[in-house]
Order: structure tokens, then sequence, then C-alpha cells
């Protein structure tokens, strides 16, 4: 999430007011002010208690004349408040800035209408409006009838408070949980075995074991769901049974949250968490002004503000009866935005998101609030939004499916030439039937002679090929689901336990949040990162000013730690230093009255006034020092108002309507007239200033972008020029660029304005719009003051980490709302361009210029191609897609994405290996993305901090969110969680390289030891004159796949490494392996089903051949046939292991005498078929004999096909892990060994 402008990191559309609070969709916050942090000091206290109160403003009318009747206006109570709270007011823009999180989220959740969502157009942002951003009316109106809850509810029956996020009831649990688990269609497929099993004419193993596979898997996951289930339910009654006090016949009374409905009016005290959605109607502050932690609410841990309406400020609901109408929105998931209409005492007053505090919310810094209940239960915004994010399914999982689809084919196939060859014996053998032994057509034991069960040799055929089906169901793996799982659960908790990935600076350690993709990060091929708080720190340091044509670049800087402020015997020093000019400061305490230090003066004004910092006093270790911390949503804010106060010019006191600056022990009040918020049209914000010498002054910062068009360049055109210069020198460095601006306003455009704005603040209909026009009127004619540059620091081993991702074949786009010169710069230090790239720069403000640049830059694309192949012909290089950048801007985008001209864009960027995307919003950020995953299939991930990321982060097939500095919105939404940028090396590189390769192998390797099993039946069919029976026991048929094996090719599956943590970081092409899908893929399959083939054939006839014409009965040679192929498919098992433990020795090794041990145990139970069997065949030496040629000739051919490929097709893993084991990477790093040529891409060939 980045910007070169603080206000670009406030979704906040253009209100005006008297002085705003800090914003509830803040994505920046610093740290949650302690309880007692603004107890100590009166004047600063009730500063702090007092400030950001919109509601202060007098009538429109008034203010002109009562401003300038004094010299310090007096605290306005005024008794109509024309004024809309600032919030409400900013719906539009939260939902331009907050696109992340709005316009995905609900085109997901299906709140939107048909329209599709644009991603490049610049109206793209209304074509999804939520329901509080649509003009108000009564059809989409909810009345609310305050403190008469009977009438609220009488016609409407809005939803009581009482919560439910369990899925399940006593009576739903079982019929909706198989409901739910039915939707995997391999479970029908068992159940429909089951069903089939259970017939006399199909019957091939026992009724009670053809059941136990399936409910198995299926108790396992019921018991799972039902134990999550509880403790929702659990959560449920705590949350539903606690109290809230609720105002019953004139007093407040204790009520359990389920029973408050909606119009109700109560009360919450400090450190208590809202039980619903409320407006405001009055708080122990005077001023009507309410603090909340809405960290349950949108993870954020800062403080936000709220405020109650002027109008029921002085109503005590237990001494007066409190009546009126709230018309507001209907139940929407729009957290940030809220419209209503509030109507009492015969006076109407517009509400807004400032006016509401929500569930979940908890009241802090305050003692009590007063509210009335406007949405409840499930219908508050905590509770719509409780749906979670999209799930996704991993690449792997996907694939799988055409394998099982395979197998299923595989498996009718078996069955067909079972049937087939069934109907042939059978015709040949007609005659013979009734008296075969082993067929026994006729029962002679019934008076007069029956056939037993025969239906003729079309049902029995039919019938034969069904049996088959039965007898060879575990074709597909059952079990493969749930060791799925398991081995998810258990690589996300070595994951979350890797200390390499703890963030110590924050104290964040990585977190897994999504168990079913984590095979994903294995093949990543494209990352899309944000920069601002992703690759760099978000801690703002300031670092250079341009005043009046003047660069004060702090070339000689040196750290001030020395000034302070005293006030009331006490001394504030502001918490951060910051480096200073020395021949600045020298002009700041000039006490001459010059031309220079007036600009001065008002460029520094500028920075302490036109902002929404709020001072902070913390105790300090001395007794008569006080720490000033600045706290507010921007970084950036806070570092300029931090290099005001480091140059004299302290913030020290801010309330509703006036501001305190110290200049250098002077202390000068100043009244907050008005604050035009930051929106995404202007980009820039400013502030109206009542002046001690009764002058008004208007103050602009913004981006260069737009404040220039706003400078009257023909007053001072060499400052402008000189200014211009300034803040090329800056960008090209990497800092972060604002240019400040003010006027003096005469009293006629100061009354006009003050007029527009009350016409505009009380407009139902099209108030944002009306505001943004008063704005831009005002914002006219500046003169321009100067500009600040901003350091943001890159994370440590950022640039480290870009080299390794690209080194490792993933392509790395940077995504910013920074200008270009920063992006580029930050490009340069980061590493992420390099000085021997040529890059393709498109900046463009039409279609058909757009088209022009793409085409261009395709043939030089082309041209660069064709020289590197040359190159590369003649001696060794990098790839050609090495040498090219693409930048481009968000002008330009408007005209490409959503266009014919997407494609161009696409074939042009695949032909790069850097891609940089200057000043784009946030849903632009979710069409790149589409851009590349809607074209090719390679994966994607995308990387970011903030709120503006959220739609970026949810639209990749994988999802990172950064712990940092801009709340934790990212975060909710993502996959994976971490602290900074370079954990993504050790994730992707390591963690996602080893899930890869051992999830890959669990998938083969369960296809092989299940097919084992079922080609050992296929071919004892073949001599038992395919009627479907088997040697092999019933029990131990069903126990194979859910005991006998599926233990070890977990654990290894969870703990195998094929390479260790420091090769695989120190060769970042090994990672390569799972962009190729060497893992896995269509070669592998069938080479593993060659092999089961084989492997099968030694088990059964080997035994088949020992035992031919012996006294070996079928149940002893079914035990022989059962150990030999567990022993077989453990010690395939083991010939794979890379890393041996003694977890993984226990897992092998104690399953094949689990196995032993199990058969034997069933062949003791007298009431089982084949009883003492094993004991019978066990005493001959001919059974050891006959493992142990089975384990050799299965295996044997498969050790021989390993060492050829890996002797003469080595693949670069190979190579590394014999270097691993013999020490051989001085030669591999001198050239010696070779690494296998990288492939083409599709673009490329």
């Amino acid at each position: 999430m980045s910007s070169n402008h603080p206000a670009e990191k406030s979704p906040q559309s253009d209100s005006i007011l008297s002085y705003p609070p800090p914003k509830s969709a803040s994505v920046r916050h610093s740290n949650l002010p302690t309880e007692n942090s603004t107890k100590s000091d009166s004047v600063l206290h009730s500063s702090y208690r007092r400030s950001f109160s919109s509601n202060q403003f007098p009538p429109a009318a008034a203010i002109s004349a009562s401003w300038r009747d004094s010299s310090y206006p007096v605290e306005y109570s005024a008794k109509s408040d024309p004024i809309l709270d600032w919030n409400s007011q900013r719906s539009s823009s939260v939902y331009q800035l907050r696109s992340s999180v709005n316009s995905v989220r609900e085109v997901n959740f299906g709140d939107l209408e048909s329209k599709p969502v644009r991603y490049g157009s610049r109206t793209s942002h209304s074509e999804g409006l939520s329901q509080s951003q649509k003009e108000f009316n009564d059809e989409d109106a909810r009345l609310i009838h305050i403190n008469d809850p009977a009438r609220t509810n009488e016609r409407s029956g809005f939803a009581g408070n009482s919560i439910r996020t369990s899925k399940y009831s006593v009576i739903t649990f079982l019929p909706r949980n198989l409901f739910e688990q039915f939707h995997r269609v391999a479970y029908i497929y068992f159940l429909v075995i089951a069903i089939l099993n259970q017939l006399p004419q199909l019957a091939v193993f026992g009724r009670a074991a053809s059941i136990l596979p399936l409910a198995f898997v299926l108790l396992v996951s019921a018991i799972k769901d039902a134990f999550e289930d509880f403790r929702r339910h659990k959560s449920d009654r705590v949350e539903n049974n606690r109290l809230a006090k609720v105002l019953v016949d004139g007093q407040f009374q204790l009520k359990k949250w389920k029973h408050i409905q909606v119009g109700e009016i109560i009360k919450i005290s400090s450190n208590d968490t809202l039980p619903c959605d409320i407006v405001l109607l009055s708080t122990s502050d005077p001023t009507g002004v309410a603090y909340v932690q809405t960290i349950n609410l949108d993870g954020e841990s800062n403080l936000k503000t709220r405020y109650a309406k002027q109008e029921t400020l002085s109503k005590n609901p237990e001494k007066e009866d409190i009546s009126g109408i709230i018309k507001c929105d209907k139940p929407n998931r729009n957290i940030y935005g809220f419209q209503g209409i509030m109507e009492t005492d015969g006076r109407k007053m517009s509400l807004g998101p400032s006016n509401t505090i929500l569930r979940g919310c908890e009241l802090k810094n305050t003692d009590w609030a007063i509210g009335v209940v406007v949405y409840a239960g499930r219908e508050t915004k905590a509770m719509l939004n409780n749906a979670g994010a999209p799930s996704k399914r991993s690449r792997l999982e996907t694939q799988m499916n055409r394998e099982i689809i395979l197998l299923s084919l595989f498996l009718v196939v078996l069955c067909t030439i079972a049937c087939t060859l069934f109907g042939t014996w059978n015709g040949r053998h007609k005659d013979e039937l009734n008296e075969m032994p082993f067929y026994r057509k006729k029962d002679y034991n019934k008076v007069p002679q029956k056939d037993y069960n025969y239906s003729g040799i079309g049902l029995e055929i039919f019938f034969t090929f069904l049996m088959a089906v039965i007898e060879f169901q575990i074709m597909i793996p059952i079990s493969l689901y749930i060791s799925m799982e398991l081995v998810r659960v258990g690589q996300a908790y070595l994951m979350n336990r890797d200390t390499s990935m703890f963030d110590e600076a924050s104290g964040s350690s990585f977190q897994c949040r999504a168990l079913n993709i984590n095979e994903d990060l294995g093949q990543i091929k494209y990352v899309f990162s944000d920069k601002t708080g992703t690759l760099t720190e978000n801690k703002m340091e300031f670092r250079s000013a341009s005043i009046w044509g003047t660069d004060y670049s702090s070339q000689n800087a040196n750290e001030v730690d020395d000034y302070c402020v005293q006030v009331d015997e006490q001394v504030l020093r502001p918490k951060v230093m910051v480096s200073i000019d020395p021949s600045l400061q020298r002009l700041v305490k000039d006490g001459r009255d010059t031309d220079e230090r007036r600009h001065i003066r008002d460029f520094f004004l500028a920075l302490a006034a036109c902002n929404t910092i709020v001072p902070i006093l913390t105790d300090s270790p001395e007794s008569n020092v006080r720490i000033m911390e600045y706290q507010g949503e921007s970084p950036d804010e806070q570092a300029l108002v931090y290099a005001a106060a480091a140059y004299g010019f302290t913030l020290i006191e801010r309330t509703s309507g006036h501001i305190v600056i110290d200049f250098r022990g002077e202390r000068h009040r100043y009244d907050v007239l008005g604050l035009h918020e930051f929106d995404s049209d202007r980009k820039r914000m400013s502030v109206i200033l009542g002046c001690p010498d009764k002058t008004v002054k208007v103050f602009v910062k913004g981006a260069d972008t737009t404040m220039f068009s706003v400078i009257d360049k023909s007053l001072n055109p060499n400052v402008v020029r000189a200014t211009e210069e300034h803040l090329h020198s800056y960008s090209t460095v990497g800092l972060r660029t604002l240019v400040v601006g003010m006027r003096e306003l005469d009293d006629l455009e100061f009354d006009h304005w003050q007029s527009a704005y009350a016409t505009a603040s009380t407009a139902i209909i099209g108030r944002a719009a009306q505001l943004r026009k008063v704005a831009s009127r005002i914002e006219t004619d500046l003169t321009l003051l100067g500009a600040t540059a901003i350091e943001d620091r890159l994370q440590p081993g950022v640039p480290e980490a870009l080299v390794s991702l690209r080194n490792a074949g993933i392509k790395v786009w940077v995504l910013t709302g920074d200008k270009q010169e920063t992006a580029i710069s930050i490009g340069y230090s980061s590493k992420l361009l390099t000085r021997e790239m040529r890059h393709i720069i498109i900046n463009c403000h039409s279609k058909e210029a757009c088209r022009r640049s793409l085409q261009s830059a395709m043939a030089a694309s082309h041209m660069s191609t064709v020289s590197d192949d040359v190159t590369n012909n003649d001696g060794p290089s990098g790839p050609a897609t090495s040498q090219l950048a693409l930048i481009i801007d968000g002008s330009s985008l408007v005209y490409i994405l959503d266009s014919e001209l997407e494609e161009e864009l696409f074939l042009l960027a695949s032909n790069c290996s850097v891609v940089l995307c200057c000043r784009v919003a946030p849903l632009q950020k979710a069409g790149i993305v589409a851009l590349i995953k809607n074209r090719t299939d390679d994966m994607t991930l995308a990387i970011g901090d903030g709120a503006n990321d959220v739609s970026m982060i949810q639209m990749a097939d994988v999802g990172v969110g950064i712990s940092g500095q801009e709340g934790r919105q990212a975060v909710m939404a993502s996959d994976f969680s971490m602290g900074q940028f370079r954990f993504l090396v050790t994730l992707l590189l390591v963690h996602g390289h080893w899930n890869y390769q051992r999830m890959g192998y669990m998938l083969l390797y369960n296809y092989y030891r299940n097919a084992v099993f079922v080609l050992l039946l296929f071919w004892y069919t073949l001599f038992t004159a395919f009627t479907m029976t088997t040697a092999i026991s019933d029990w131990s048929s069903v126990m194979y796949s859910v005991i006998y094996s599926s233990v070890p090719t977990i654990v290894v599956a969870i703990l195998d490494k094929d390479l260790s943590r420091r090769t695989l970081l120190k060769y970042p092409r090994l990672y390569q392996s799972g962009q190729q899908e060497e893992g896995y893929n269509p070669a592998l399959f069938w080479l593993t089903m060659a092999d089961t083939l084989w492997q099968s054939a030694a088990a059964f006839f080997i035994p088949l051949f020992a035992y031919w014409k012996s006294d070996i009965d079928v149940s002893s040679i079914g035990d022989l046939w059962t150990l030999a192929v567990v022993l077989l498919v453990n010690l395939h098992l083991a010939m794979d292991v890379i890393r041996w433990n003694w977890i993984v020795h226990a897992a092998v090794w104690g399953s094949i005498v689990a196995t032993f041990v199990v058969v034997i145990i069933l062949d003791c139970i007298p009431i089982l078929p084949g009883f003492w069997a094993i004991f019978h065949v066990m005493g001959r030496w001919s059974f050891w004999l006959s493992l142990l040629i089975i384990a050799v000739a299965g295996l044997v051919p498969r050790f021989i096909v390993i060492v050829f490929s890996q002797y003469y097709f080595p693949s670069d893993v190979q190579i590394a892990r014999e270097a691993e084991k013999f020490g051989t990477f001085s030669d591999w790093e001198r050239g010696e060994i070779q690494m296998n040529p990288l492939p083409l891409n599709s673009q490329q060939r």
C-alpha cells in the first residue's frame, strides 16, 4: 500500500468540519495509547478529550461575525447542527480507496448486482456502490422509533440480538454433516459400493467390514466438525448471556444481550464491548466524543473517535423522556459506511459513520456512552461480515482430480476384463457348473433341487462386474483425503514454529491461516507486491524541505534532542528525534521579520496544522518531563509534525475548535474553521485557520500532480521552477514528496465558503459530491510555499530477497501508489531494477496513446529478444527477458484494463522480468493480478500490508499479509501472514519447495500402494474362475489402506526433506522444480502405474509358484500375500526417504510389525475365517524366503531405473542432493557440474 502523500492512506472523502476525528476506516495507526496516557496534564488532557469534536460549529450565518468579534472564539454550543459529521460524507471515497475491502468482497458475497467489476476504469468504483453509498430514500430506509422497541418491531420484525455462529444443532447435526461430507464425490462412490455389498448376489466382503472404511472416515470428520461446532455453541452461549444496561421504565437495568431489541436505549461503560450497532445519543464527555477500539472488527488497535449529536448531548434518559425517529440504511456489510436521519424534538439531523459504534467495538477512555440500537444480532455489520475470505483450492488437488478420473477408468477396465472373461469361462463350462466344487450351481440339499441364486448368464456377467467394482474399490484411495488434511496440519505446524520467520521488531510470528494451499507455495511464478509497508518499513523520516525555492536537504544534518516546550511547569519533549538542517535552523531562530522568515513560518505552520494528528502525553523517568507523542493514522503526517516541532513549531494542543502551536516559546492559538479531508479525486487536504492577526488562511498540502494545478504559477514563477526541480531530485533518490501551498481569504470568500459548506453538509442526496465541489472552489490560486521529502526506508533484507526470488525464476511485479520517480528509485535501491535493464515506460492519457505505446514497446521487446538470442549463441548469458523492465502508471491502466489492450499488455509484460506499476488504485491492483491469472496457468502470489491490498491478496492464488503499521486488514484477508517481506524467501524457497515435493510424492505413493493391492486381487481372480472370491480376509482388505499402510506416508510427507534449508536458500534456482512440476506430473503417474503392475505381479506370483500343489490353504496364502504387499510398499517408501529420524523409523518399520501383529490377532479369533491360518504358513522356511524374494524382485527393477535416470538424466534437485551428500558444491559453483537449461515459456517459444 503506497502513496507519495499521507492523505492517500486515508480512505476519507472530502468532508469539511471544525476538526475531524481519526478515521474509523484508518489503515494506518500508531500504538494504542495506554489508559493513563492522558490523565496527568490538565490542559493537554482536556485537549485530547475534546479533540476532534465535529459538532462544535455554530450556525453558518453566525460563524463569520462570532469569529471576527472575539480574539478567541468561545466553545460553540449550537442549537442545531447544520454540519454533517465528517464520517457520514466519506462513503464514496471509502469505496474508492477501500475497494480492496468492499469491491471484491461484495462481489464474492453477491451483494453487488450483476454488473461486473471494472478494474481499470476511473468510474469503476461507482459501478458497485454499497447500500450506504446510494441515494438515500424511504424505500431503502429502516424506520426505528427511539426508546419504543415494541412499535419499532411491531411490523418490521427486525432480528433480535441473539447470535448464532454454530452450524448444527443436536437434531440437524447428523443429516446436515453427512450432507456436507457427501459433497465429495469419492464418498458417494464408497457409499454406493457399501450398499451394493449388502446385496446377497453381490456380497464380496463381510457386510460390516465393507462399511468400516467409509464409516471410519465419516466418523473422524464428524468428530472434528462436532468439536469445532461445540466450541462455537459454547462461545455463542457466553456471548448471548452477557449483560448490558438497557433503559427500562426510565431506569437502566441489566439485561442479557440476546434479549436486546432494535429501538432500545442502552448504556455502555468504559472497557465494555458493544452488544449491537448503536447510534450515539450522549457520552460522558461534554463535547459528545467517545473513543472506541475496533480491533475485534477490523483488526486495528488504534483508538477511533465517535460523536453524539449536539441536539441529544444534554438529554438524560433517566430524567426525561427521549423519543424520535431514525431512518437509516438497511443492514449491509459496509463497516465504513452509514447514512441516516434522526428526527427528535422537531429537528432533523444527519447521521454518519462517526455517530455509530458497531458491535464488537470496545469503549475506551470514556466513562460511559448512551445510544439507541439500530442493528441487532445477525443484522449487525460484524455478523454480516462473518462469512470469511473466499476459499481456495490448491493446484495439486485440482490436478489430483484428473488422476482420480484415470484411476476410475482403470478400475472400469479391470472390472470389464473380469466380467468378460467370466462370461467366456461360464459359456465354456456351462455343462459343468452344476457339480463344479467352487461354483456349485445346483443346491442338492433342496427337494426338488434348485439353483444357488443363479439368474442366467447375462445377469451373472452384470453381477460379476458389480462384484469386481466392490472388490477393487480401494483403487480410489478413500484415506487420501484425510491423509492430505493431516499432512497439511503437520506442515502448517512446522511453518508456524519456524523461528527464522519470527519478526523480533514487531513480535509477530508466521501464521498459516489457510491449510488447503500449503503446497501451492512451491509453484509460484509471479509475485505481486505492494511497496509502502511491504518492501519498506512504513516508518517515515523527514529528510528534506524546499521552502520558497530554497533546498534544505539536511546534507550536514544533526539530530536535535534538546528542544522542548514548557507548559504549566512541565517540560514537553517530542518523542521522535528529527535530523535538521543547520542553515534552516538558524533562519528559524533569526528574530528579524523578513519575507524569508515569514515564508518559513507559514511553511511550518502548514505542516503543524494541516493534519489529523493528536498530541498524547506519556510519563518519562524524569518527574517534570513528559513525552509528547503525536498519534494519527498516517505515518507521513506524524513525520511532518515531528519535523515542525524539531524546528520549533510545536503542536501542543488540539481541540474541536482550535489548535495551539508553540513558536519557540511563543504560544499562538489558531481557530480551525474548517478542514477538507483528502479524497481520491482531489488528492490533497486543506485546513482553514483563523489566525491571531484576524486573518483567515487556507493551507493545502497534497500530491504534486494535483497541487500544481491549483497553484498560481504567475505569482512566483522562479519559486515554482525551483520547487519542481527539487521535487524531481527528491524523487530520484526515493523520497516521498508533498507540495504545500496557502492563500489568504477575504471576508467575502470566507462567507461564500461557509454558506456553501452549510448547504452541502446538510444535503441528504449527493452530499459527498457537493462537499467536493466546495473544497475544490476554495483550493485555488494558491501561493506555493514549498515541498517536503520523507524517506520510507527499505525493510532489512529486501534487496537480497528480491534477488533470490528473481534467481528462483519468479517474476516480481511491484504495484504502488507512489509517483514514477520515487518507485524507480526504490526499484534500484531494492535491486529490483538494475542498470543493465532496458526500461519500457508507458505514461499515457488516452486509449490511442496507450495502443501506440504498447505497440512500440512490443517491437522494442522483440528486438531485444532477438539481440539477446544472438548473444546467447555466442556465449553464456542470462535469459532474454532479464534485460527488460516495464514501468507503467495508473493513468495508462485506466485505458488498458477491461479493454482489448489487455492482451497486448499481457504479451509485453510476459517478455519482462520486472514490472513496476505506479500510481495504481486498489482495484487496479486486483485487475493486474487477474491479467496474469486469467491468461496463464502460472501460480500467482500477492503480498501487502494495508486495506488497499486486500482485493489483490484475495484475487491471487496465494495471498500473504504483512503485519505492519497499517492495521490488520491485509492479514485478516490473507492465506499466510508474516512480519517482514524477507521471510517470503524462506516461505517459498524452503517451505514451499518442501511442501510441494512432499505432497506430490504422497499423492503418487497413495495411488501406488492402493493399486498394488487391487492388482493383487485381480491376479487372484484370474485363477479362481473369475468368481470374485478373495484369499485375503475381509478385515485385512478393509484395514490395508486405513491402518496397515497409511501412517508411514503421512509421517514422511510431514517430516521428510529432499534438500537442506541452507542449500535451498543458497541456490534459489532449485525452486524451479516446483514451477516445472517435477514432483507431480502425468509422466510420473504413468511410470508409477507401470511400477505398480510389476510389483503386484511379483507379490502375487512368487508365493503362488512357491506353494503350487502344496497343502497350504487359501487363508494361509492370503495372509502371506497381505504381509508381502505391506512389506513391499513400506520398503518402497523407505527407498525414497531422504532424511531419517526416529519418528520416520518408527512409522515405517512399526507399520510392518503392526501388520504382522494384527494378522496374527485376526487369525487367533475362532469366529473369523482363516482361524490359525498364519501359523500354518509361518512355520515354514519358504514363507520367509518368499517375503525376501518378493522384496528383491519387486524393488530391484525400480532401483535400476532410478540409478539409470539419475546418472544419465539427473534433475537439479538430484544434483544438489548428491552435492550435499558428497560435499561437491565447489565443483558445482566452478561450473564443472552444470544445471539443466531452463525451458522457454509459452511467450518465448
